[in-house]
């Protein structure tokens, strides 16, 4: 079992950046792909990053250049950079873990993640 818990959402100009955290306990991170998801209202569940193994990550293509997911194992942290936020970002963002076993060939679909946290708010004013 892991439990995670986002921070770092809050309200930012077109253009601006923020940076989301995610803290874990429980278990280290480092046992598990990590993801970032987003959702707006009336909208599904959106992914946004993953991460996984000693540097790999993967990127929509919404967030693509602009986006930086990131790990610190020693802080059981999982941070997302967001630059040039777009009014489009805006959204509940939630961080997730996955075990190796369920995110194969499927680390975009929020299914194949099996812990949640309970989401930050970004929104971005135009």
């Amino acid at each position: 079992q892991v439990q995670l818990v986002e921070s770092g959402g809050g309200l930012v100009q077109a253009g601006g950046s923020l940076r989301l955290s995610c803290a874990a306990s429980g278990r280290a991170l480092s046992s598990y792909v990590m993801g970032w998801f987003r959702q707006a209202p009336g909208k599904e569940r959106e992914f946004v990053s993953a991460s996984w193994g000693l540097s790999t990550t993967y990127y929509s293509d919404s967030v693509k250049g602009r986006f930086s997911i990131s790990r610190d194992n020693a802080k059981n942290t999982v941070y997302l950079q967001m630059n040039s936020l777009k009014p489009e970002d805006t959204a509940v963002y939630y961080c997730a873990a996955a075990n190796y076993a369920n995110a194969n060939g499927r680390i975009v679909n929020p299914v194949a993640y099996d812990y949640w946290g309970q989401g930050t708010q970004v929104t971005v004013s135009s």
